[in-house]
């Protein structure tokens, strides 16, 4: 099997990909932007060949790599990167090479575009916000005189949150409207709940491998944008009730051979025509795995490597790794370098030393989102959650961070 994998080298633990396909005894081509030479040893060791792109969105350079592997060693199996950014072009070089283990370029706005992903939740019977495509200030208005102020509105096509907006009132949405940005935008109806990711590896029958839920702050805007600390754990089980949107939502939208994170609210605040405090509602597709470390910390959670689960979906169609039945959960919190903390590093590592499974300083470009020192650990319930976090995050000063509000935005790829 040739499997061309594209940018293996960024995120930095996606070496684990290719490793554990080439454990498979998989053929893994990697084209990356990353020269050789600064390749992680255990990437190298991985990879059968690689091909260096100075630039990976020139698609005519992306091309003439790919065409070199098949020349090379055959017709390629797959074609893919795990990373939203590449979801389009790793599409369109599929559709080209005839490559039929994954998305097809006429298919791609159906999970970019967030207008699109309404029809296939209502398929579902799973409920959305109600949505509004951005025409001009006066149709905003209709919209919003059904659903009532506040409203967020963000790039039909994007992740996380990338130039998304809160609007209170008629004077936000005349601002929004004044910045005459490039690109289209929605508008859908405010929710007030958790943000609850279902992080699931989908066979070719469209059946889960492997089932998660990490649960994410309730505005990962506000993180993004006032700069304040990030906290969110993987739950030591997925419960039902979101197990069967998951479910019907790869369903729905025929998801075959993919890690996926999929994200719901869940209903802080009963919404009349969505539900119940508890109950489920769609938010957005992501056909690839969440960001950051999430995927480690599902490895921590569940006591399993999602890594090989993947490879062995890709090479049998089928998960080879039992399942331990050690859960817990494991929860991430970050600090940042202009915050002052009642505890210091030393009293956490003392305390939560051998709980700590991570701990490290992240990289300059996700400062913004993720914070400037993290630390990750198992721990036994959601009250050994709540502690850990308020531990490592209670604050010494209190802060006036909504001031903050200038700060770079840069997109949260959950």
């Amino acid at each position: 099997m040739n499997f061309v994998f594209i940018s293996p080298h960024f995120p930095k633990h996606y070496w684990n990909f290719c490793d554990r396909l080439h454990k498979n005894g998989v053929n893994v081509l990697g084209i990356g932007d990353c020269p050789y030479d600064a390749l992680d040893k255990r990437l190298k060791e991985s990879l059968t060949e690689y091909y260096f792109v100075p630039d990976l969105s020139d698609y005519d350079q992306m091309y003439r790599a790919v065409a070199y592997f098949a020349f090379k060693h055959g017709k390629i199996d797959w074609i893919e990167s795990n990373n939203e950014f590449w979801l389009e072009q790793d599409a369109r070089l599929r559709t080209d090479f005839h490559v039929t283990t994954g998305y097809q370029y006429e298919n791609i706005a159906s999970i970019k575009n967030k207008s699109a992903m309404k029809e296939f939740y209502a398929k579902a019977g799973v409920p959305t916000a109600r949505l509004h495509k951005i025409t001009d200030i006066e149709a905003a208005r209709k919209f919003i005189a059904v659903v009532d102020y506040p409203v967020i509105v963000k790039p039909d096509v994007g992740v996380g949150a990338c130039d998304t907006f809160k609007l209170e009132n008629d004077g936000d949405l005349q601002e929004f409207f004044a910045k005459n940005l490039p690109v289209p935008y929605v508008m859908e109806e405010f929710i007030t709940g958790d943000i609850c990711s279902y992080d699931a590896i989908i066979d070719a029958d469209s059946k889960p491998l492997l089932e998660s839920m990490t649960v994410w702050p309730p505005s990962v805007m506000d993180i993004v944008l006032k700069q304040l600390d990030l906290s969110y754990y993987t739950a030591a089980h997925a419960p039902a009730e979101l197990k069967g949107v998951g479910r019907a939502t790869v369903k729905a939208f025929g998801v075959k051979s993919r890690f996926v994170h999929l994200e719901f609210f869940r209903l802080t605040k009963a919404k009349a025509g969505l539900g119940d405090v508890g109950d489920f509602v769609g938010l957005e597709v992501n056909m690839r795995p969440a960001g950051g470390y999430t995927p480690d910390m599902i490895d921590f959670a569940h006591s399993t490597d999602v890594y090989q689960v993947w490879a062995d979906m890709v090479t049998d169609n089928y998960r080879k790794l039992p399942d331990s039945g050690e859960h817990c959960c494991c929860v991430y919190a970050s600090r940042r370098d202009c915050h002052q903390y009642v505890h210091t590093h030393g009293e956490i590592m003392e305390r939560y030393g051998a709980q700590l499974v991570m701990c490290e300083r992240m990289p300059e470009m996700m400062v913004p989102q993720m914070g400037n020192q993290m630390y990750t650990a198992k721990v036994p319930s959601q009250d050994a959650v709540d502690e850990f976090i308020h531990f490592v995050l209670d604050q010494a000063v209190a802060e006036d961070t909504a001031a903050e509000e200038t700060a770079v935005k840069f997109c949260l790829a959950y």
